[in-house]
């Protein structure tokens, strides 16, 4: 299954209920050494802050600390465009879900540094070996 470019990032729509989803991600990110900082529960946050209903939705800050690292030691402000962000969410069809990442090279660009390209093209072929690991 192919990766669908929205622009900004990279999604696939893969064939598994929404909290499975969010658990095959997270088990395709620390193959690429990739750990979860922070997850934020969309769903949850928008019905206990604005007694909203809303589609199961977390985003994931997912952060390979080496990657980071360099990142860092080149930039120190890069800081502002960190962790990678996934986002897994339940698609209109039931059973299905969502799971979209930032892409990096687009994201790191706004640096204006052409040295920090190089990093974000490894992060982007991480990137999207853990989408296409999904579809797998």
């Amino acid at each position: 299954m192919p990766l669908h470019d929205i622009g900004y990032g990279f999604s696939v729509e893969i064939p598994v209920a929404f909290d499975q989803a969010v658990a095959r991600t997270r088990e395709e990110l620390a193959k690429e050494g990739f750990g979860v900082l922070t997850e934020i529960d969309v769903k949850g946050t928008f019905k206990q802050k604005l007694d909203v209903e809303f589609r199961p939705y977390v985003i994931l800050g997912a952060c390979n600390p080496p990657l980071a690292h360099q990142a860092l030691a080149e930039e120190r402000d890069i800081g502002l465009l960190l962790p990678c962000n996934f986002i897994v969410y339940a698609s209109d069809q039931p059973g299905r879900s969502v799971v979209a990442a930032i892409d990096p090279v687009r994201q790191l660009a706004m640096t204006g540094k052409t040295s920090v390209k190089p990093l974000a093209e490894d992060v982007r072929s991480r990137v999207e070996r853990v989408l296409a690991g999904l579809t797998s």
